[in-house]
């Protein structure tokens, strides 16, 4: 049964980042489950480990843990590659997060939870959530 959620970078950094009050909303939505894909950790460990000044002993153990909690990652594949183009060019999305978008259809999600995309878009069966505004702040 595919995740009901599916988690854009941005939640995982601030789910990690304990003196930032975004955290605990983060973690209450990770606690409810969801996937990544294998882009999502990339990204994760690129900010942990650049803005974030993370050592890598840190950032394994972390990826770890978003891997125990979201199951296997979605892999980056030719197909989710050819879908994120096309949703880029339909949407106007930056190729990444188009990207993220084509991964979590392909994992049948129906919540992308993300703060870098368009809150209450609606992409086929996807609908990016920003969980950071009040009203999705619950």
């Amino acid at each position: 049964m595919p995740a009901e959620a599916f988690f854009d970078t941005t939640v995982l950094i601030y789910a990690i980042s304990a003196n930032d009050p975004k955290c605990a909303i983060a973690e209450r939505i990770l606690e409810r489950g969801g996937t990544v894909s294998v882009q999502v950790l990339n990204e994760f460990v690129a900010v942990s480990r650049r803005k974030l000044r993370m050592s890598w002993e840190e950032i394994v153990e972390a990826s770890s843990a978003i891997r125990a909690l979201c199951g296997p990652p979605v892999p980056i594949s030719v197909e989710i590659h050819d879908s994120g183009i096309d949703i880029a060019q339909r949407y106007g999305l930056h190729i990444y997060d188009a990207l993220i978008v084509a991964a979590a259809l392909d994992a049948g999600c129906a919540i992308l939870y993300s703060e870098d995309m368009q809150d209450g878009q609606s992409i086929n069966h996807l609908t990016i959530r920003n969980p950071f505004t009040k009203s999705h702040n619950r």
